[in-house]
């Protein structure tokens, strides 16, 4: 199982978060005046996610606000819109582009096709993170937004924000940073004296930033935060609806009702944790990403992408398939994720991997050696899928092979 808390759901954490959510289960913020505790619930959660991200900086301006969503998707999907809206009232930008690393998350992709916006994705540099001069070079008078990630999801490597900023700044567009992983990681990380580079709301030029609760912040499936830096952006996140025969309508995001036992959840995970909490965790999870990281180095049939920054661990190999690797450790119980360009695979480092890191380096040796001494497919596994999807050189069928798989698996 791919889970962030550790332990089983009857006790502990989980069982705390699933008592939260039951007591609540029947609530829905959408009407405030009805359910005042969950309204309350969400105010404090964002509140005190605001807080690990720079809010009590006196750079910040001290205006930061958000709101509660479904996920980092749809954070990231807030985000954009209100981006664009801002942009359009205060620019009168009506053709909008945005700019994105090839390592920024899929989640703009899909913003950009229900937004209708020009999508540019441009390489990242040698170090794969976001290279701020090809950055520079796709901005024109229809730019609105960038974006950089701390870290990505492929690699775990956190972007320049700092030279992000300065870019945006320069240029009066907006930049958005996506923190959905680092979110609950970063700001312990750094307490604890690992090298964090600037990633939140003290840089200047970063207009807004997503964080999921619910990776490393233990919360329930279901929960993100979305924040920006004034209310003057935020408000350009909502819907009103003044002309419905059903009476006036305003919603923050794009769920009209929602689960009130989730916010619940993330309030009831984030207090029970506290400060304290969450640097211990982020202690156990950034020395197991180390102690990995350093296992996969030392077989010589593997390369690390990059110089990982956090939790995240990946790697790929010059001299047998990747994938055939993946299969063979999935057959072991390990969930890996399939990267491309280059060929890889990552880990992400959970509270489930402190205690078994020497496991997972034993079993990723053995997966080497077979693969390296029986080259070719395992029955069931999916190295030949990914192998000839990445050779593919028409994208437009690579993508009309993944929207046949949907349309058959759901």
């Amino acid at each position: 199982m791919f889970c962030y808390i550790a332990g089983n759901e009857h006790e502990g954490h989980f069982s705390l978060i699933n008592k939260a959510c039951s007591m609540f289960a029947h609530t829905n913020p959408l009407h405030q005046d009805v359910f005042q505790s969950v309204v309350k619930f969400e105010a404090e959660v964002v509140a005190m996610t605001a807080a690990l991200l720079g809010s009590k900086e006196k750079s910040s301006g001290g205006q930061i606000c958000g709101n509660m969503t479904s996920g980092g998707t749809e954070s990231i999907l807030m985000a954009v819109k209100t981006s664009r809206d801002y942009m359009k009232i205060n620019k009168g930008i009506t053709c909008p582009e945005m700019i994105i690393p090839v390592s920024a998350h899929s989640a703009y992709d899909k913003a950009a096709q229900y937004f209708k916006i020009k999508l540019w994705r441009v390489p990242v540099g040698p170090d794969f993170r976001a290279d701020v001069k090809a950055i520079k070079r796709h901005i024109n008078r229809n730019t609105i937004l960038i974006v950089g990630s701390a870290p990505g999801f492929p690699h775990g490597i956190i972007d320049p924000i700092e030279e992000m900023g300065k870019l945006a700044s320069t240029n009066g567009i907006c930049l958005h940073v996506d923190l959905c992983l680092g979110g609950f990681v970063l700001p312990f990380a750094r307490k604890l004296g690992y090298p964090v580079p600037p990633f939140d709301f003290s840089v200047d030029g970063v207009t807004s930033i997503s964080v999921d609760v619910h990776k490393y912040g233990l919360a329930p499936k279901g929960t993100s935060v979305v924040l920006y830096r004034n209310h003057e952006l935020r408000k350009n996140q909502f819907v009103a609806v003044t002309e419905w025969s059903g009476g006036l309508y305003v919603s923050p995001t794009i769920a009209g009702s929602r689960p009130g036992g989730l916010v619940a959840g993330a309030w009831a995970a984030m207090m029970s944790l506290g400060l304290e909490g969450y640097l211990e965790n982020t202690r156990k999870i950034m020395e197991a990403s180390k102690r990995i990281e350093k296992g996969v180095r030392q077989i010589p049939e593997l390369f690390v992408v990059g110089r990982p920054d956090m939790t995240i661990v990946a790697f790929g190999s010059n001299v047998l398939d990747i994938f055939e690797v993946n299969d063979i450790m999935s057959s072991k119980g390990w969930h890996l994720n399939a990267l491309q360009r280059p060929n890889s695979i990552h880990i992400c480092v959970t509270l489930q991997h402190v205690t078994v890191t020497e496991d997972f380096l034993k079993d990723l040796t053995d997966s080497v050696q077979t693969v390296k001494a029986n080259p070719g497919p395992i029955n069931g596994g999916l190295a030949p899928i990914y192998g000839a999807a990445g050779k593919m050189p028409d994208r437009g069928m690579v993508q009309d092979l993944l929207v046949d798989f949907m349309d058959t698996s759901c």
